[in-house]
């Protein structure tokens, strides 16, 4: 029994599938350098760590920033739905502030070492300060709408003082200064949101 002939059209489906799995390798090796603390890996880095050759590293990104700002596209695609907060604005105070803060610390843990490097190539990338930038505006707009009862019984101008006082405060840098910086463990920086925030949402103002 003879195997039937590969058509043209399979060996480029084969190749452009070769082509796709190089270059989720590529990418996630930067993810892992990342994790390790290497924020600006070379393509020699990724090479090493890829197992692909520096040739095929250069032929699926440009150059460094081309491939940080890559690697950090397929990380943002990968953790997506930890930005969801289910039932958003629905329940007591007290549950929609758990819910909340548990969202925002299991995010920080999942895209902490990306947000660092991100951040450290956003001066001199705008795509990558672009991504930076919206990343924090859907985090602010989903405080608001998480405590839009509270929000809604202020003023305009202590709403805004509120919002933006809560805004700063669980943004990642934030969480990111207390976990890494001030090495306070995932409960500590826990309690002390959940203390923060209720002192600027159910304070009367």
């Amino acid at each position: 029994m003879t195997s039937e002939p590969i058509t043209d059209t399979e060996e480029v489906d084969g190749r452009t599938a070769r082509r796709d799995r190089n270059r989720v390798a590529v990418l996630d090796a930067v993810l892992e350098l990342f994790s390790e603390g290497n924020l600006t890996p070379s393509p020699d880095d990724v090479a090493r760590r890829s197992g692909i050759s520096l040739r095929s590293v250069y032929r699926y990104v440009a150059d460094s920033d081309d491939l940080i700002r890559a690697a950090i596209a397929r990380h943002t695609e990968k953790v997506a739905p930890l930005f969801v907060i289910d039932g958003i604005g629905r329940g007591t105070f007290e549950h929609r502030l758990e819910v909340f803060v548990a969202t925002r610390l299991r995010l920080y843990e999942a895209i902490a070492s990306t947000s660092r490097a991100s951040r450290l190539r956003a001066s001199a990338n705008e795509i990558i300060r672009d991504e930076l930038d919206g990343g924090r505006r859907l985090m602010r707009a989903q405080l608001e709408r998480q405590f839009a009862t509270e929000l809604d019984r202020l003023e305009p101008k202590s709403r805004r003082a509120v919002v933006a006082a809560a805004d700063a405060l669980t943004q990642i840098e934030t969480i990111d200064l207390y976990r890494h910086h001030r090495r306070c463990s995932s409960s500590e920086t826990r309690e002390m949101l959940l203390v923060a925030l209720r002192a600027l949402l159910v304070r009367k103002y």
